[in-house]
């Protein structure tokens, strides 16, 4: 089924492309959520009509997402505290739920949609970069600090006695 595209989408195209498309996406998702138009004589003209509206709000779009994305960048380091074991280890883990809500506590509003956690969620202590996604153009990444309650990251094994198990070989 051919489609002409009314906004950007990503492993598609672009706006006023005319693509063929499976008729159950174009049916079920595309035309439904207004991304796209049967390409009709009828609705081809329509479309050139409001090309310069819709290129517009494409422009907004994207200006919006890039001041998000100078947003998140000027966020820095965000640190959560979890409940952790002795070997740095987390109970539980951080995934992009916890993300977008630290993230929105620093007053960026990034929906968990838009957070890439490529490895799944996060289970170990330290520092992790996280890829956001907030537009199809426009990448960026913030980086997460993951401490133990005691504001330790538990990274270095420690014995009983306070010493290190496993000593470096002086041979």
């Amino acid at each position: 089924m051919e489609v002409i595209l009314l906004e950007n989408i990503e492993n598609l195209g672009a706006l006023g492309d005319k693509v063929s498309v499976k008729s159950g996406f174009a049916r079920n998702y595309l035309v439904p959520h207004g991304k796209a138009k049967v390409a009709t004589a009828a609705n081809l003209a329509e479309f050139e009509a409001r090309r310069a509206e819709l290129e517009s709000a494409v422009a907004d779009a994207l200006s919006e997402a890039q001041a998000r994305q100078q947003a998140i960048e000027a966020l820095g380091t965000l640190e959560i505290t979890a409940n952790v074991g002795s070997e740095g280890k987390l109970f539980g883990s951080v995934g992009t739920t916890d993300i977008a809500d630290l993230i929105a506590a620093a007053g960026v509003v990034v929906e968990k949609r838009e957070i890439r956690l490529p490895d799944g969620a996060i289970r170990t202590t330290g520092e992790h970069v996280i890829d956001i996604h907030v537009h199809a153009d426009v990448d960026t990444s913030v980086t997460i600090s993951i401490v133990g309650k005691d504001g330790t990251d538990h990274m270095a094994v420690v014995g009983e006695d306070g010493t290190d198990p496993m000593p470096e070989s002086t041979e």
